[in-house]
């Protein structure tokens, strides 16, 4: 995978936003090679590995306005409404990404009410109907966005892969490690991450409906 394409693809998320909200662009690029993260480097874990970095080096998601493959709009309003927001991005021309929605998508259905699960597709604004396909086919019953500004602009310049997963407790600060690559155990990894945002809140641990 070439090194300039993930910069390129959160690049273009953002480049419409400058023009206002709700304005969207991308760049669409051939995908990475099954089972390889679509990232600037070519070394990412696809085995349950996590950033090097903590999540908030990344920034936070304390103030954003954006928009969702349906057309309405998302906040840090919709953030604070839950104890944890789990936030995954990914881009149509990863090949892991999707092949780890219908894992997301599960995990997202068994959690309880105070958590959610958001994507972010870097590159959904190039085909909205392939966007709203990947997550109908996987059965994704949450929000996905593709578009935003302010900390969300920040934190999409600031990705060195697809797909990253990062934590969120109600304020929008971003809680330990991203998580790197495609995930094995998906809810086990997840699960333990939203746990740590919970601990460090002082709030009692959740499990999965399913568990």
């Amino acid at each position: 995978m070439k090194k300039w394409i993930l910069p390129l693809l959160a690049g273009a998320f953002l480049l419409g936003l400058l023009a206002g909200c709700g304005q969207t662009g991308s760049i669409d690029k051939e995908g990475p090679e099954e089972g390889s993260p679509n990232s600037v480097q070519d070394d990412a874990s696809n085995d349950g590995g996590t950033g090097e970095d903590s999540a908030a080096a990344l920034g936070s998601l304390a103030s954003f306005t954006a928009t969702t493959v349906d057309g309405e709009t998302f906040t840090q309003d919709d953030i604070a409404e839950k104890d944890v927001t789990v936030v995954n991005f990914w881009s149509l021309t990863c090949g892991p990404c999707i092949a780890e929605m219908p894992d997301l998508a599960a995990f997202a259905e068994a959690l309880p009410d105070n958590v959610q699960v958001v994507t972010v597709c870097l590159d959904g604004s190039l085909d909205l109907e392939r966007t709203r396909n990947v997550l109908s086919e996987a059965g994704f019953p949450g929000v996905t966005l593709v578009a935003g500004d302010g900390d969300l602009q920040a934190l999409c310049g600031s990705l060195l892969y697809t797909p990253t997963t990062v934590f969120a407790d109600s304020e929008g600060t971003l809680v330990g490690e991203p998580i790197i690559g495609g995930q094995r155990d998906l809810s086990g990894t997840f699960l333990e991450a939203v746990n740590q945002v919970l601990a460090e809140g002082g709030k009692d641990a959740v499990s999965l409906a399913d568990a």
